[in-house]
């Protein structure tokens, strides 16, 4: 059994999707829609930049998903798969969720990219800039760090945003507190501590504002049950029901991304190989450390969908 996997913010580079989107006319026009929805040419920003503007939050969120599902087009049209025959489950990482939702056809691609744009924006401007940080916590277990965060926050925010492998756990709130944080790993023997080159504290109690902007925005669409199961990374839980996927989506924002959780719970289901779909390889990396067993692989470019279809 297979899972499709969508990437988060983090694996946006210059350029990434280039050579999808020169190899396919159904890859282009992914790109042109998302660029009409948003009334925006994003897709001259993913390719030539400035990177500046890539990060950008706002940018970064429905670039790396119109990347994904670029991808998806060309395994469709191209090569002839459907979702319910292909895999048994679909995820994403963060934003990466709605990537999977829209592959899973419980969102159009238009309002999918929308979505993303009006959460990026609210994600960034939900806290003052500098007021809040995030920070990778390298080879320390997850009570460990659930300890950590309580002990650092002394009255401010500082919690666990993501839970990302055995070995990789990111912290997010107010600056002082994640910084109390990063000193109270390395006293506790992390393997490495490091703040992290992001523009908002994201997943933590601070996004509240962006939460109750999501649930408004949320509110005014249909979110369809999609054709394969989601496994939710906010409930590390199996779901097929649009509607539920709507709150899980809200809680999503300033939830914890359960994403070890998810894969555990993905094998438990029976599912033998992630297939990450889009930009970069994090989330394979990230499947081996949680389970070595686990067949990992990731199709972002035309050689990887070449021998995919080959295979199916």
């Amino acid at each position: 059994m297979k899972a499709f996997i969508f990437p988060g913010q983090g694996s946006q580079s210059i350029g990434m999707g280039r050579d999808i989107y020169d190899a396919f006319l159904c890859a282009r026009e992914v790109f042109q829609e998302v660029d009409d929805a948003l009334q925006q040419n994003l897709t001259h920003i993913i390719f030539e930049g400035p990177e500046a503007d890539l990060v950008l939050t706002e940018n970064a969120q429905p670039a790396l998903m119109t990347v994904s599902l670029a991808v998806m087009r060309v395994l469709e049209q191209e090569g002839g798969i459907t979702l319910p025959q292909t895999v048994s489950c679909v995820a994403g990482h963060s934003l990466g969720q709605y990537s999977a939702l829209c592959a899973a056809g419980a969102l159009s691609l238009s309002q999918t990219a929308r979505l993303l744009k009006i959460r990026g924006r609210a994600m960034q401007e939900a806290v003052p800039l500098g007021q809040g940080a995030m920070a990778a916590l390298l080879g320390l277990d997850l009570p460990i760090v659930e300890e950590i965060v309580r002990k650092a926050a002394l009255g401010q925010v500082c919690e666990i945003a993501n839970d990302n492998s055995p070995d990789q756990v990111v912290i997010s709130g107010h600056q002082e507190a994640v910084e109390r944080a990063i000193e109270l790993s390395r006293e506790q023997g992390a393997k490495r501590s490091l703040l992290l080159n992001v523009s908002a504290p994201f997943h933590c109690a601070l996004m509240e504002p962006a939460q109750r902007r999501m649930k408004e925005a949320l509110s005014e669409i249909t979110v369809q049950d999609p054709l394969v199961p989601l496994m939710d990374n906010v409930s590390a839980e199996i779901t097929q029901n649009g509607e539920g996927i709507s709150d899980l989506l809200v809680r999503q924002v300033t939830g914890r991304v359960r994403w070890r959780e998810s894969i555990i719970r993905m094998t438990e289901q029976g599912i033998s190989t992630t297939i990450e779909v889009g930009a970069g390889k994090v989330l394979t990396g990230l499947s081996k450390r949680i389970d070595p067993l686990l067949g990992a692989f990731s199709l972002g470019t035309p050689y990887d969908v070449e021998m995919f279809l080959r295979d199916h």
